[in-house]
């Protein structure tokens, strides 16, 4: 059976001390000939950008190279063995509490946000057997980092004690974007080891968040991972905790937000990637796109342009248009990267995991395996497919995986330490499965924020939106790519005297002014 709701998505609002981002003022809308838009890409970036701009009475659209909107939360339908058609995803995404705009997004289409729903705890286990739960940690600041402290087994007054307060003093007040000048030059595993902390809690709760941006610890920068932990530990009162679609993405998101894009006017054109684009001496810019290369390829003008692709996607299409931003812009591009490869594998099988398995359980210490998700305790076609057939619907992931490991063995050992986790399912047969490989998303290596776009470039008529966007704001992941998409439109409403989107962050410095003060005697 899915989860059952734990406090309501949609009851949960926003910390009182959520910063606002006002846009910049002007007419409501327009009201007679308004400006067109291209926005390539359709994931979550691009759905943002298309929105804010189509709500304003801006002709807008939506190029897709794929055939489904979602980007890397897409999802696709799949046959499996018992004749049952299903739907397949690149995997498990939180929906974390903090995530105001992305919310805001998805009000759209789900005004109570009743789509998503809330799991009771954020499981951490190490395989040397620690555990660690966030469910009870309080979620206000202080209170919400004290409490993880007093309250994991990896923390005790010794590891306290070794640990270096000085050193750690920047934790205590992260403002936003001078944390990316302080601390982009250290890794996160260095920075980890400067201020002493803990191996265990390293190992069990920090190695957690630095690979969810699918990366190791000594390449990922220090800034990042002291973003995220005042994102959710000391600069949010929303704490660890989060929700996830009860539905497969295309039927709980996409479907739903292609509606309302078409509702609003908006083109929506998938299965129609974007080849090249040229502007012109007027400030226009044509876009050329269609099918496979140079078989079907139809030129649009739009009067503003929005590229909402991933690092390799994005690099590809300047690479393609020599006459797009400036040689330093379009330098900074070709110099971004991917993160290393990771897997997602789908396990369909023919008898259910121990009922108190948790829906999510983040692991470490377990070879390539990162977490586990037992998808039938919150996702309702699962849950229906296990209820059915009287199995369970399990699905693996290992990031950072080496570009040049041997898939198959990485999928087996996978397995093999999943069995470990919940050794149920050493007896299970495994009915169907499915294995997903990819390597698209961004890398934040240690340097590389200078190297990231900003939302606006050298031309006015062209923003950039993605999760690894420089924003200045304190968001992250799924966030970034919404209120990126966001301030893309603004941009270019701006520019035409119309209002945009408002925004909501996270405070932008610490909350405390205790602990501010304490920050600030580490100079």
């Amino acid at each position: 059976m899915p989860a059952k709701r734990h406090g309501g998505a949609h009851r949960h609002g926003r910390d009182r001390r959520a910063a606002v981002i006002h846009a910049p003022a002007g007419r409501p809308r327009f009201t007679g000939d308004a400006p067109s838009a291209a926005v390539v890409g359709g994931g979550l970036a691009g759905i943002a950008a298309a929105t804010g701009l189509a709500e304003r009475g801006v002709r807008v659209t939506l190029y897709e190279g794929e055939r489904n909107l979602g980007g890397r939360l897409a999802g696709w339908p799949t046959r499996l063995a018992d004749g049952t058609t299903v739907t397949m995803s690149r995997g498990f995404h939180a929906f974390f509490r903090q995530y105001y705009n992305l919310r805001g997004l998805l009000r759209r289409i789900d005004p109570g946000l009743e789509t998503l729903t809330a799991l009771p705890d954020y499981p951490l286990r190490h395989g040397s057997g620690l555990h660690d739960s966030f469910a009870r940690v309080p979620r206000t600041p202080p209170l919400s980092a004290l409490g993880f402290v007093a309250l994991s087994p990896t923390f005790g007054v010794r590891d306290l004690a070794r640990m270096d307060p000085r050193a750690a003093l920047p934790l205590l007040d992260v403002r936003v974007p001078e944390v990316h000048e302080r601390l982009d030059g250290v890794s996160a595993h260095d920075f980890l080891a400067r201020i002493r902390f803990p191996e265990a809690a390293h190992h069990l709760a920090f190695e957690v968040f630095s690979r969810s941006f699918f990366a190791d610890p000594r390449e990922l920068s220090a800034a990042e991972l002291v973003l995220m932990f005042h994102i959710y530990f000391l600069g949010s009162s929303e704490g660890l905790l989060f929700d996830v679609p009860s539905e497969p993405f295309p039927t709980a998101l996409w479907d739903p937000l292609a509606g309302y894009l078409a509702g609003l006017g908006v083109d929506v054109r998938t299965g129609t990637p974007v080849r090249h684009v040229r502007p012109l001496p007027d400030g226009r810019i044509d876009v050329e796109a269609g099918g496979a290369e140079g078989a079907g390829e139809r030129a649009s003008r739009h009067d503003a342009l929005v590229l909402a692709l991933d690092g390799a996607g994005l690099r590809r299409l300047v690479d393609a248009s020599p006459g797009l931003g400036d040689a330093p812009w379009r330098a900074s591009i070709d110099r971004l990267r991917s993160a290393p490869p990771f897997l997602v594998s789908r396990l369909w099988l023919d008898r259910p995991v121990a009922r108190d398995r948790p829906g999510f359980l983040g692991t470490s210490g377990y070879g390539p395996l990162d977490n586990v998700s037992v998808l039938e305790r919150w996702e309702g076609e699962a849950a229906r497919w296990a209820r059915r057939t009287g199995g369970s619907v399990l699905e693996l992931h290992a990031y950072a995986v080496s570009p040049d490991a041997d898939r198959a063995a990485v999928q087996a050992e996978a397995l093999r330490q999943a069995h470990r986790v919940y050794p149920e399912t050493r007896d299970a047969r495994i009915v169907d499965e499915r294995h997903e490989w990819r390597a698209d998303c961004p890398m934040f290596p240690v340097g590389g924020y200078r190297d990231r776009p900003g939302v606006r470039g050298p031309d006015p008529a062209v923003t950039v939106a993605g999760d690894m966007v420089r924003t200045g704001l304190p968001v992250a992941l799924m966030e970034r790519a919404v209120t990126s998409g966001f301030l893309a439109a603004n941009a270019h409403l701006e520019r035409w005297g119309v209002r945009g989107q408002t925004l909501w962050t996270v405070p932008r410095t610490g909350r405390s002014p205790v602990l501010r003060q304490l920050a600030a005697l580490g100079g």
